[in-house]
């Protein structure tokens, strides 16, 4: 079986993600604040992308933050047990943007582990693309080389999930081991 992506978001990452997931060949659906953004980028990327707004239920297996780590959050919150079931993909970097010198979590946790610590019952939450740059990543390579993309989670069914998504996406998959190795994924992009 092959399952479906939903992207929440429609930034730049939104866009270098999408763009694997169709080069994947995967059925896609782009959520966003702005429905309209949603719908432009999902017009971009191709025929058969759905798009709407977050208030809508994300439909796809693996659900992508694509979005900063606060609003990452409050869409965790606000699902709720919607995303029960669902392997949820934190791509983000909880970097302090008032001093843009240190993390905005606190030393011995990361962005991914307080997501998955404030998602529902039977969520499962996966770190992933966070070390890729969104223009690298509708590329898909450099100079020829693949991207590496860490993946770091504590199920191993969720991780062969997301690392055969990235595989067939061109890309290839590392796995760093389990989620609190996302300590040291997001500490590396802020150095």
């Amino acid at each position: 079986m092959t399952e479906t992506i939903t992207i929440l978001g429609s930034g730049n990452m939104a866009r270098g993600i999408g763009t694997r997931a169709v080069a994947a060949g995967r059925t896609l659906q782009i959520l966003s604040r702005d429905a309209e953004q949603a719908a432009a980028l999902a017009a971009e990327l191709g025929a058969n992308i759905t798009s709407g707004s977050v208030d809508s239920v994300p439909a796809g297996d693996i659900i992508v933050l694509a979005v900063p780590y606060n609003a990452a959050r409050e869409l965790v919150a606000t699902y709720g047990a919607a995303l029960a079931g669902k392997t949820v993909v934190d791509i983000s970097n909880p970097i302090n943007f008032a001093t843009f010198d240190s993390l905005s979590v606190a030393p011995g946790t990361s962005a991914a582990e307080e997501l998955a610590a404030l998602a529902a019952p039977g969520v499962t939450v996966v770190k992933a693309f966070n070390t890729t740059f969104a223009g690298t990543l509708v590329e898909g390579s450099v100079a020829g080389v693949p991207l590496d993309v860490f993946v770091a989670g504590d199920s191993d069914e969720a991780k062969a999930s997301i690392s055969a998504f990235i595989a067939d996406a061109g890309l290839r998959a590392i796995d760093a081991g389990p989620l609190r190795r996302a300590r040291e994924l997001e500490g590396f992009q802020l150095l």
